[in-house]
């Protein structure tokens, strides 16, 4: 990684929201260590849904969207948030999570699933989706994709 200075604002390794996510990941982590033992099944809900009334209007609708989808295929996950993003975890563990276009500058956002959603199938599967917009099939499918991560 090249080495910065404070008159050079160009970065070889991570982009600006790269870091951005991950101070916000050290912000979460020292909120949970506040909460002490009971930090990893704290309601956490109420953060979550500031976190996705702050996105803008494209982003915001689908994260709802997932919101509701997740919490009534999966009602045992924890809403929390991961890397300033919307996630969704069982036992402390995220399972999967929504990641808003705008967060990294992307053309989609992104339902994303983590090592520990059990989704594996064969020798090669999915672990992320994008969405662009959700019809009713594509809420079944979404909801179906939860419901096997946690079993």
């Amino acid at each position: 990684m090249k080495a910065t200075t404070a008159d050079d604002k160009t970065y070889d390794g991570f982009t600006d929201e790269e870091r951005d996510a991950m101070k916000e990941r050290a912000k979460e982590l020292k909120a949970s260590a506040r909460r002490g033992p009971r930090g990893a099944k704290a309601d956490t809900e109420g953060e979550v849904l500031a976190k996705i009334a702050e996105m803008p209007d494209g982003d915001r609708v689908l994260a709802e969207r997932v919101h509701v989808i997740v919490k009534a295929a999966a009602p045992s996950l924890t809403p929390k948030l991961w890397y300033g993003m919307p996630a969704y975890a069982k036992d402390g563990k995220v399972l999967c999570f929504f990641q808003s276009a705008a967060k990294f500058k992307s053309r989609y956002a992104t339902l994303g699933f983590s090592d520990q959603a059990g989704l594996d199938e064969g020798n090669l599967w999915p672990t992320s989706y994008a969405l662009k917009e959700l019809t009713a099939a594509d809420e079944e499918l979404v909801a179906a994709l939860v419901r096997k991560a946690v079993a």
